[in-house]
């Protein structure tokens, strides 16, 4: 079991990557700390696997960060994994002309701050550890304009890249790996229901060399060779798992 012994904090665990996640940790060996702002989703999380703790946070709340990384000590001591996962993709985000302020605001404070209160708190845990793996979930719009404008969540995405460089760089002497996880589009929840026509997913489909939407599956695989000593000599990176979407030009037929 690749994280024996282990204890990671998951937040966005009530469903998508996190969930996943959450189950694949699990079965790796590592106690789970599921977070996420929908206790409810957390506790069914919870409930599908053993050594585990629901936690209700609101990630970009610094009270909520700070507890839920209380949380994981108190209950198992130490905390080595922090994957920061929690992310929104509004409705209403759409171009700069389009897009309203409060959406603005609403998807940085969650996405890009939610990450930075994780880090905050989250560090000094794994510190106290002595040491561990952090995952900051970007996006492959953090490197690429998207087809269907978004211009807050792309924003959001390239700040999180951003962020997980420097405080790569900073802490890497401290035995503290922190590595960004940045998805293609995934037939997840959060995603179908921004493309919520045919035409909108077909506009985003078309551009993925493999000619499908990625699984929640198969970036929590990603996500555990992040948390495992398997990426033992790497930080401050960002791990693509786009289906090709980065590396293409035009689309082959």
């Amino acid at each position: 079991m690749r994280l024996k012994d282990k204890v990671a904090l998951i937040t966005g665990a009530g469903s998508g990557i996190g969930r996943q996640t959450a189950l694949l940790f699990s079965r790796e060996g590592a106690a789970i700390v599921a977070v996420d702002v929908n206790e409810k989703a957390a506790q069914e999380t919870v409930g599908m696997i053993k050594n585990a703790i629901a936690v209700k946070a609101d990630v970009s709340k610094a009270a909520d960060a700070e507890n839920m990384v209380a949380q994981a000590e108190k209950k198992f001591g130490k905390l080595h994994i922090v994957f920061n996962n929690a992310g929104i993709m509004h409705g209403k985000d759409d171009d700069a002309v389009s897009t309203p302020e409060d959406v603005w605001d609403l998807t940085m404070d969650i996405n890009a701050k939610g990450v930075f209160l994780g880090c905050k708190y989250g560090i000094p845990a794994v510190k106290r550890a002595g040491g561990g793996s952090i995952i900051n979930t970007a996006s492959f719009v953090a490197r690429l304009g998207a087809a269907t404008p978004q211009v807050a969540y792309t924003a959001s995405k390239g700040a999180v890249l951003a962020m997980t460089r420097e405080l790569a760089v900073i802490h890497a002497r401290q035995n503290i790996r922190i590595n960004a996880l940045s998805p293609g589009p995934l037939k997840t929840e959060l995603l179908m229901n921004f493309l919520n026509t045919e035409e909108k997913k077909q506009r985003r489909l078309v551009h993925v060399p493999m000619g499908r939407f990625g699984e929640a599956e198969e970036m929590a695989k990603a996500a555990l060779f992040l948390a495992s000593d398997d990426s033992s000599y790497m930080t401050g990176a960002e791990f693509l798992v786009d289906g090709g979407i980065t590396a293409a030009y035009v689309t082959p037929e």
